[in-house]
């Protein structure tokens, strides 16, 4: 039986030290019947340049839904599978994703996460954000933007992302996609995920600000304003240093494994 070919779309900005890594992971997977479409917000670093020698289509993305909604343009695939580039997929990650993903009979799907970092308290932080997404699956779905995959059917059925939105574009297009379809989350593999946001706008903080996206979306629906800063990009700045009350929690679960 032949492999579903599947578009990996990832929009990228200024992600030279990345996106290597990434697209390494993906050149080693088991599976090779792909296409991978780089949609890139104008960078001024090697990312273009880096994308093309491993065999990418370049084109013109944006912010992350209308590079995702470009590459969806372009591509040819069954399925769509957007990735940002700051990920790390294990090697059997295509060939198990399709295959469960298929199996359920899934439209539209996000994935479990791990953190690339040592510290206990990016394990707990990203343990909770999946208990999470697990538990609101059938009544508030979520997905982060960072690993979707759908059927192009889905897709244009709804049109795409929807690129009005100031931010949870990505909450918003599996929360549509879900009330004519079915939405799922994988189990049989995981995306490795960097905490470079973390690190940039501090564990409580950023916290913090998507408990008040979420109080927003729950209240207004859609986040189609700018209610509180929110980078795309601009990772260059990140010093990684935990607050105090960070480190008193990262004291207290190493204590606690012991």
């Amino acid at each position: 039986m032949k492999e579903p070919f599947i578009s990996i779309i990832i929009p990228t900005l200024n992600e030279e030290k990345y996106l290597p890594k990434l697209l390494n992971s993906i050149k080693e997977q088991d599976y090779k019947n792909y296409e991978i479409i780089v949609a890139d917000a104008n960078s001024t670093d090697k990312t273009i340049e880096i994308a093309r020698s491993y065999g990418a289509i370049v084109i013109e993305g944006g912010k992350p839904a209308k590079g995702r909604n470009n590459g969806a343009k372009i591509s040819n695939g069954e399925y769509l599978l957007f990735l940002d580039a700051d990920v790390i997929l294990p090697k059997d990650f295509l060939k198990k994703a399709i295959s469960e993903f298929d199996k359920f009979y899934y439209e539209v799907a996000t994935f479990k996460f791990k953190p690339i970092s040592e510290l206990k308290i990016d394990h707990l932080l990203f343990r909770l954000a999946n208990i999470l997404i697990e538990r609101t699956r059938k009544v508030y779905p979520l997905a982060p933007g960072f690993c979707i995959i759908c059927t192009r059917r889905i897709f244009r059925r709804i049109g795409g992302f929807d690129e009005s939105l100031y931010l949870a574009e990505d909450h918003d297009f599996v929360r549509r996609a879900s009330k004519i379809s079915k939405f799922g989350i994988i189990r049989s593999t995981n995306v490795f995920v960097s905490v470079r946001r973390l690190e940039k706008e501090g564990r409580t903080n950023l916290v913090k600000k998507y408990f008040m996206v979420e109080v927003y979306r729950i209240l207004k629906r859609k986040v189609d304003k700018e209610i509180l800063e929110y980078e795309f990009g601009n990772f260059e700045k990140t010093n990684g240093k935990l607050n105090k009350l960070e480190e008193i929690v990262e004291r207290i679960i190493k204590t606690l494994r012991r």
